[in-house]
């Protein structure tokens, strides 16, 4: 880990602006510092700012404020410098130029926060969500990475850890005194345990679907025939033209995206190929594109022209799409055009009064989008993000859930089959050693360094 060395890094995005930072961390962080600031900090306070000029010998590169945090109290646990700079390309440059000139190397991606885990500053799912916090893009992320970081997800975690080590301890005991056949553990206390365990890691490994969403945003395919109007909804959502408009059938033929944030929560519009039977092979290509962003899509937002759809049609072209793309999919029908004076609201109302979740809409006017934006809010179950409880964000964390799950109800099976502690001691070794992989208790350096490489420099 090299946790010997002292490193520096721009913290700040790289480029021009008012004002930059340079972060330097480790064991000569300050005597380094010390070397290329015109003041002295063998008596500076922790976490006091103070004003002074970068010297590269006699010349004055920036006159800068300088913050040390003196180890244990800092970000990574190690004596800590922070150099706020102007935003000069010049300077930032000049700055790490020094410093590395003086003893310090640059820092690789993410080594700040993987020294403040190897510091025991912070465990690693709290590591990991310092990461999501830098990336959220939405209200819902953003509380979910600060829940995560705080350690509400760890504490649950080590709190499961620590009621199986009590019982596992036991039942590691009874190996001892094999020949006396005697039992430790209580198995119907045991039992009780395990069963109360799997629950909450099968809840939590559950509300992964919901956290991916949060953290990534709602895929929502929008679907339809040609001249449905798909792109005129895609534009009204947005308020903005992105995607071209015509009147000629098959004009989109490839997909679209584009998000935006609906009450804290991301969604990702995807606008697709209108489908039909075509000989074009291009089109064939996009409405083929179209039912794999269906498959992949949480939401599907299912619009047709009303002013000429007939009610079988329609059917037909609703079962045809939830059988290509799963029935599993929370669907909107949207019957648009409902402004144009070909619509019939009578005929409409009789032949599509029992289709649930529909709205009539005109994309092209604007109407009732803003009861289409609720609708897909509606469509996202927030009750554990108002709750408080702990939802699973990160893909790693839910295979662990997954591979933790598997090994309880191993011992579980073992317990219903009177296996002996020996073979129970096995599986009850492997749920520890995966819960313990969220938090690092158990990790890897292969596992830590592609954790921490997705990190951006300088923190």
């Amino acid at each position: 880990m090299h946790i010997e060395e002292t490193i520096c890094a721009l913290s700040t995005p790289p480029g021009l602006g008012a004002i930059a930072l340079v972060r330097l961390t480790g064991p000569e962080a300050i005597g380094i510092a010390q070397q290329v600031f015109s003041k002295d900090l063998n008596q500076s306070l922790s976490h006091k700012a103070i004003h002074g000029w970068i010297m590269d010998a006699e010349q004055r590169i920036d006159d800068v404020l300088l913050t040390v945090f003196r180890g244990p109290h800092s970000f990574t646990g190690e004596d800590t410098v922070e150099i706020a700079c102007h935003g000069s390309l010049f300077i930032q440059s000049e700055i790490l130029r020094l410093l590395t000139g003086a003893g310090a190397r640059m820092a690789r991606g993410g080594e700040f926060t993987m020294r403040a885990f190897m510091n025991g500053k912070m465990d690693l799912s709290q590591a990991e969500a310092v990461g999501d916090l830098i990336a959220s893009e939405s209200a819902a992320a953003h509380k979910q990475a600060v829940h995560q970081m705080r350690g509400g997800f760890s504490k649950e975690i080590n709190g499961l850890r620590d009621r199986l080590i009590h019982f596992a301890a036991l039942v590691e005991l009874e190996l001892d005194f094999a020949e006396e056949d005697v039992e430790f553990a209580n198995r119907d206390q045991f039992r009780a345990l395990l069963t109360e365990i799997l629950e909450v890691v099968e809840r939590l490994k559950s509300s992964f679907k919901l956290g991916n969403a949060l953290k990534s945003g709602v895929p929502v395919a929008i679907l339809g025939a040609p001249n449905a109007g798909k792109s005129t909804l895609l534009n009204a959502l947005l308020n903005e033209d992105r995607a071209i408009v015509s009147d000629i059938a098959g004009t989109t033929r490839d997909t679209i995206e584009e998000h935006i944030t609906i009450d804290g929560v991301r969604f990702n519009f995807i606008d697709t190929a209108g489908i039909r039977d075509t000989s074009d092979t291009i089109e064939s290509i996009g409405i083929g594109r179209a039912i794999e962003k269906a498959r992949s899509a949480s939401v599907i937002l299912l619009i047709f022209d009303a002013t000429n759809t007939h009610f079988d049609t329609f059917l037909h072209f609703k079962e045809y799409l939830l059988r290509e793309a799963g029935s599993d999919k929370h669907v909107i029908v949207l019957a648009n055009k409902t402004d144009d004076a070909q619509f019939d609201a009578g005929v409409f109302d009789r032949h599509f009064s029992h289709e649930k979740q529909l709205l009539k809409i005109s994309a092209k006017r604007g109407t009732h989008i803003e009861e289409l934006k609720q609708a897909l809010r509606s469509a996202i179950d927030m009750g554990q993000v108002h709750s408080g409880e702990t939802i699973v964000t990160n893909a790693r964390h839910h295979d662990a859930l997954s591979k933790a799950a598997e090994a309880l109800r191993d011992v579980l099976q073992g317990l219903d089959s009177g296996l002996t502690g020996d073979f129970l001691a096995i599986d009850i070794r492997r749920t520890l050693h995966h819960l313990g992989e969220i938090t690092g208790s158990v990790s890897p350096d292969d596992l830590l360094h592609h954790i921490f490489s997705s990190f951006c420099i300088g923190k």
